[in-house]
C-alpha cells in the first residue's frame, strides 16, 4: 500500500473523536481525509443534527480542500465509529462528480486499510448521470 494511504488514514484517525456539541448536535463518529492532486492532506469529520443540517465527514473535508485554494481530488478515504472503512455515501459521490466532471471516475477510494483494497469513483458510480 501507498505511504500516502498511511498519511491520510493517520490524519483522518487524529480528528476521529466523537462528541456531543449540543442537545442536538454530535459530530467526530466518522472522521475522513482527501488528498489533493497536489498531494496536500485535508480532514473532516461528520456533524449530524436533528434537523438534517449536518455533513458528511467527506464532504466536510473535501469543503475544507475548496477552503484552502484547491478543487480537485486524488484520493479519499474515511474511517468509521468501529474503526472500519467504507466508501462515500450518494450525496458525497455526487459531489465528488460535480466537482470533477470529466475527470472523477480515477479518483481512488479506500474501502479497506487493513488489506489496501480500493475502488476508484468511476467502479462505484457507473453511468452517473453526468456522463
Amino acid at each position: 500500500m501507498d505511504q500516502i494511504w498511511t498519511d491520510m488514514y493517520e490524519a483522518a484517525k487524529a480528528v476521529l473523536n466523537e462528541r456531543r456539541i449540543s442537545d442536538y448536535v454530535t459530530c467526530g463518529e466518522v472522521a475522513a481525509a482527501v488528498c489533493s492532486k497536489s498531494g496536500r492532506i485535508y480532514t473532516g469529520v461528520c456533524i449530524d443534527t436533528c434537523s438534517t443540517l449536518g455533513i458528511c465527514a467527506e464532504r466536510n473535508a473535501i469543503f475544507n480542500m475548496i477552503t484552502n485554494g484547491e478543487h480537485e481530488i486524488d484520493r479519499v478515504l474515511c474511517i468509521l465509529p468501529d474503526g472500519s472503512n467504507g466508501a462515500p455515501c450518494g450525496a458525497c459521490r455526487e459531489l465528488m462528480v460535480q466537482l470533477m466532471a470529466g475527470h472523477y471516475q480515477d479518483v481512488e477510494i479506500l474501502l479497506d486499510y487493513a488489506t489496501g483494497r480500493t475502488v476508484t469513483l468511476g467502479e462505484i458510480t457507473p453511468e452517473w448521470w453526468i456522463d
